[in-house]
């Protein structure tokens, strides 16, 4: 197992790999919860809702098999699962606005995989990839830090958005709340294990933070720290109702035009939120070049790939990588193992879901922040006396958690980089791939992002 993974050559241990994995899981339990409620928060045209039951089990199953399929491929620990955005893509704008039935829906998922499955074979998406300047690739790694940092403290209550207007963002909740509490003890907990070098940090942390919120729940009225409730069941029979559900009638529904333009847009959103992510979190995990590069990149958007078109044919959405995935490199996992044990966890969540879904956001959102301060440091090797590399790398930074998508602010970043680099004659600067995506972005923005 030790050549296998080369656990060792990556400085990484078997204790390492199986506290990653379970960091990783904890960090991501929140999708067999979130995944079902907005897949199975609308009727299609037929009037069919999906089944919550049914969801859960796609969900469990797609992440769990294509989790596992990422670590023994190209051994590194980048975790799958439905992708956030796109699931709510597919209910809200491909059935409630479209007025497809979740087969076509779903049929528009594996069409989009398929092709990002060529892209990957005929070596184009590694190429576009590995034509970013590193300034902006830290800038991704960056962006992606402050943006679950983001998440972590909106789902922690510090973050909200004020009901009567004033600023777009404000404190949240206040200290005032039992679910903030709960959280700011998760972080102070994780901050000081995590700076006396305690292996182990986050997982105790959330572990901690978990059962303080069932203890909230247990003698507070009501639901103070929302998810952390003990279901009356332990264990749940798998249904598997869904898979196989896709159907490709989306160009006799909407037309060969308007079907092309929805996979082209839902394509466009997975491409790079899944290139950034990628590119964080082999920077995080040391695997990446002296040019930045992930040299396991091509096997990395090949399974990613296959994420996107088992998860159609599984009717759970697109399957990509997660971003909380650093979680579990902030545990230290190095290696594909602490994949394998995170896919584990989730395909025996389809057996145990009532377990798997007790972890409260309150809980692992202390998590993101943490790992969000460790990635802002990668933006320390950027130039920032260029502005023609400073612009653009803030732009990418900004973005990102400013508009809630790591998308956007990659192509903001690409974009203004061959701008500037254009307006000050330095168009040798500027890959011709760069300059490709970069005109494609521009179609992105003015058509309005997913």
């Amino acid at each position: 197992m030790d050549r296998f993974f080369r656990i060792t050559e990556r400085g990484s241990s078997l204790r390492s790999e199986v506290l990653g994995g379970l960091v990783t899981f904890a960090t991501m339990a929140y999708i067999l919860v979130v995944n079902p409620d907005i897949l199975g928060s609308v009727p299609d045209a037929a009037g069919v809702t999906l089944d919550h039951a049914q969801l859960v089990t796609v969900t469990a199953l797609v992440a769990g098999v294509m989790t596992i399929a990422m670590g023994l491929v190209a051994n590194v620990p980048m975790a799958l699962a439905a992708g956030l955005g796109v699931n709510a893509f597919v209910a809200f704008t491909l059935v409630a606005g479209r007025g497809l039935t979740w087969p076509e829906a779903m049929g528009v998922i594996v069409i989009e995989g398929v092709v990002m499955l060529v892209l990957v074979l005929v070596g184009l998406r590694e190429a576009i990839m590995n034509a970013i300047p590193d300034a902006l690739k830290r800038a991704i790694a960056g962006g992606i830090g402050l943006f679950i940092a983001l998440i972590g403290l909106v789902n922690g209550g510090i973050v909200g958005h004020p009901e009567g207007g004033g600023t777009i963002v404000a404190l949240g909740e206040g200290f005032s709340s039992w679910n903030t509490a709960v959280f700011v003890l998760g972080l102070a907990l994780m901050a000081v294990l995590m700076a006396a070098r305690v292996p182990g940090a986050l997982l105790i942390g959330i572990a901690v933070a978990t059962v303080a919120g069932l203890i909230v729940n247990g003698v507070v009225d009501g639901t103070p720290v929302p998810g952390a409730e003990l279901s009356g069941s332990v264990v749940a029979a798998p249904d598997f109702g869904l898979v196989g559900e896709f159907s490709f009638n989306v160009f006799e529904v909407v037309g060969i035009g308007a079907a092309l333009a929805l996979i082209v847009t839902v394509l466009m959103a997975n491409f790079f939120d899944a290139m950034g992510t990628a590119l964080a979190v082999g920077r995080e995990a040391g695997l990446t070049d002296a040019e930045g590069r992930l040299p396991q990149m091509r096997r990395v958007l090949l399974v990613e790939s296959a994420g996107a078109i088992a998860g159609g044919a599984g009717s759970a959405s697109s399957n990509t990588i997660y971003v909380e995935s650093t979680a579990g490199v902030a545990q230290g996992a190095r290696t594909g193992l602490s994949n394998v044990v995170t896919g584990v966890l989730f395909l025996l969540a389809m057996f145990f879901a009532p377990l798997a879904t007790m972890i409260p956001s309150a809980a692992t959102g202390p998590a993101l922040v943490v790992v969000g301060a460790l990635m802002i440091s990668q933006i320390s090797g950027i130039d920032w006396d260029d502005l023609g590399v400073a612009l653009p790398a803030f732009a990418t930074i900004a973005l990102m958690p400013f508009t809630y998508s790591i998308a956007n602010g990659v192509g903001a970043g690409m974009v203004l980089y061959v701008l500037i680099a254009l307006g000050r004659g330095r168009w040798r600067d500027i890959h011709p791939l760069m300059a490709v995506v970069a005109a494609v972005f521009v179609w992105y923005f003015l058509r309005g992002p997913v």
